[in-house]
C-alpha cells in the first residue's frame, strides 16, 4: 500500500499565497479549459515545493478513473498519454486504491465542511509490475508521487498527485509539510472545479437526449457533432476530437441543420432550449 496518513489537523508549516495566484485559480474552476487548474496548482505549489507534474482523477464507483486534469512543466509531452495507459490499464496496480477503500468509511462520515484528507507517498519502486513503474515513473523520470485524497458527495474519491522529478529525489520532511499546507486549498479547489464539470457534462447530455426525442433520426455522428459544439469546440476542434477533415466537419454539421431545420448555431442552442411540447 506504501506510506499513507490522514492530513494532520493543524498544518507544521504556514505560507503566504499571493493573493493574484489565488485568484487566478478560482477563475479557472470549471471552465472549459480544465487542465489549467492542474498547471495553477503545479505552479502555486511548486512555488514552495520543486514539482514537475500534477494529474487529477476522478474515482467513481468501480470502474475506471475519469481524468479531471493534467500539468506538466515541459518534461514530457507524453503525460496525457500516461494518464491514459493510467485509467486504462494501471489505476487497479495503484496502492491508493486500497488507502480509498480502507478509509472509506471515516471519509463517509467526515462532514463537507471538514472532509477527510488523506495523503499517500508511492515510489516506482513500491511497484512490483513491470510496465507500471517503467510507464508511469521511470518514462516520465519521476521519482516519487504524493497523492492528496478526499471524497465528494460520498461516493466519489477526487485524487490530485504531485509528481517529483528525479533530479528532485524523493518528498522529504520539508516538502511533505509544504504539501500538507496547501491541501485544505487544493481539496476545495478541485472540489469545486470537479462540479463545475459535472453539471456541464450532464446539462449537456439532458440537452442531447431532448434533441434525440425531437429528432430520432440523428445518427451517433450527428449527437457527436452537438456534443462538441455543446462543450464550445470549433469546426477544427471539433474534426481533431472525431478524427476527420474539417472540411469533412463543416459538411457534416451543414447536414444536421438541415436534419433540424435550423440555419446555425443560434437557433440550434434555441432548439435545445426551448421547452418540450407537453412539458410544464
Amino acid at each position: 500500500m506504501s506510506a499513507y496518513w490522514p492530513l494532520p489537523p493543524t498544518p507544521s508549516a504556514r505560507f503566504e499565497i499571493p493573493l493574484a495566484q489565488v485568484t487566478a485559480l478560482l477563475q479557472k474552476l470549471g471552465l472549459s479549459g480544465r487542465h489549467a487548474v492542474a498547471e495553477d496548482l503545479l505552479r502555486l505549489v511548486g512555488a514552495h515545493v520543486p514539482l514537475a507534474q500534477c494529474t487529477i482523477f476522478s474515482y467513481e464507483g468501480q470502474g475506471r478513473p475519469r481524468i479531471v486534469a493534467v500539468g506538466d512543466r515541459a518534461r514530457t509531452q507524453a503525460l496525457p498519454r500516461i494518464s491514459q495507459d493510467y485509467v486504462a490499464r494501471f489505476y487497479p496496480l495503484d496502492g491508493s486504491q486500497q488507502v480509498m477503500q480502507a478509509e472509506l468509511a471515516a471519509a463517509q462520515k467526515a462532514p463537507p465542511s471538514h472532509p477527510h484528507i488523506l495523503l499517500h507517498r508511492q515510489k516506482g519502486e513500491d511497484i512490483a509490475h513491470r510496465e507500471y513503474r517503467e510507464i508511469c515513473y521511470e518514462l516520465p523520470q519521476v521519482a516519487e508521487r504524493l497523492a492528496i485524497l478526499a471524497l465528494y458527495e460520498g461516493q466519489r474519491w477526487l485524487s490530485v498527485n504531485f509528481y517529483r522529478g528525479l533530479e528532485h529525489g524523493p518528498f522529504d520532511d520539508a516538502a511533505i509539510a509544504a504539501v500538507e499546507a496547501f491541501a485544505p486549498l487544493v481539496v476545495q479547489a478541485v472540489r469545486l472545479h470537479y462540479a463545475g464539470h459535472v453539471v456541464h457534462n450532464e446539462l449537456a447530455e439532458l440537452l442531447l437526449a431532448r434533441l434525440l426525442r425531437r429528432c430520432p433520426e440523428l445518427t451517433k455522428r450527428d449527437v457527436d457533432l452537438v456534443r462538441g459544439l455543446l462543450a464550445g469546440l470549433a469546426t477544427e476542434g471539433i474534426a481533431d476530437r472525431m478524427g476527420i477533415e474539417v472540411s469533412s466537419a463543416q459538411t457534416y454539421l451543414k447536414r444536421v441543420y438541415r436534419k433540424l431545420g435550423i440555419s446555425g448555431q443560434r437557433e440550434l442552442l434555441g432548439l435545445l432550449l426551448a421547452s418540450e411540447a407537453g412539458a410544464p
